[in-house]
């Protein structure tokens, strides 16, 4: 990262619930499109970095300092999905979570549950919760005792989509908040639907394509 770039970030209420920047040249002239990333907090990236790529897995981005925040890399799964770490130093991690604007879940959509799950329990040390859909099989990672992730098996009829991981934000209510999101040049990708005893959720795209997820959930986490 340059020393001329400018990092800004995402506030609610005075708390810091996310961040933006402009790619750097590298990326763009890679074609990277414009994306929401997902990042799990380790104590080590280095060594996080090493067990990664013991376990197959390929790194874009070698461990870097990102200015006195904290250091980072990035990676791509074993099954194609680009997930980044993050080791805190001044910045630890989002102030605010679960309310309305803020992150509240990461998702991955993969083409390999078996290899991906296998792969993130190792890494992190995550469980696997494994809960019936009727006709599909949801996984939540479990960090102890708490959520740490969720995935999910991507769709027969979707069979040339890569692999990815994406980004939820909560809102107060999900029909408003497309409307909204319309209203100010973004896309509905996924139209309002319900998910039985969770909530009703919509993946949209802003006007530079980034895709992300809104859900008005039926029980707050804890």
């Amino acid at each position: 990262m340059g020393n001329d770039m400018v990092y800004s970030m995402a506030n609610i209420g005075g708390k810091e619930a996310g961040g933006l920047y402009q790619m750097w040249g590298e990326q763009l002239e890679q074609g990277v499109p414009t994306h929401w990333a997902s990042y799990v907090s380790v104590a080590n990236v280095d060594d996080t970095v090493e067990k990664a790529e013991s376990l197959v897995a390929a790194i874009i981005m070698q461990p870097t300092d990102v200015f006195d925040a904290g250091r980072m890399a990035a990676i791509i799964d074993p099954t194609g999905a680009v997930f980044s770490l993050w080791q805190p130093m001044k910045h630890i991690v989002a102030e605010v979570v679960n309310e309305h604007g803020a992150l509240c879940w990461n998702e991955l959509t993969t083409n390999d549950t078996g290899k991906a799950g296998e792969f993130y329990t190792e890494l992190f040390g995550w469980g696997k919760d494994d809960m019936d859909m009727g006709g599909s099989i949801y996984t939540v990672f479990m960090n102890g005792d708490r959520p740490a992730a969720g995935m999910m098996a991507i769709s027969g009829n979707k069979g040339d989509m890569p692999s990815s991981w994406s980004v939820y934000f909560a809102v107060n209510d999900c029909d408003s908040s497309v409307e909204e999101a319309q209203s100010l040049g973004g896309e509905v990708v996924v139209p309002p639907n319900d998910i039985p005893d969770v909530g009703r959720f919509s993946f949209l795209s802003y006007p530079q394509g980034a895709v992300f997820a809104v859900i008005k959930l039926i029980k707050q986490p804890d």
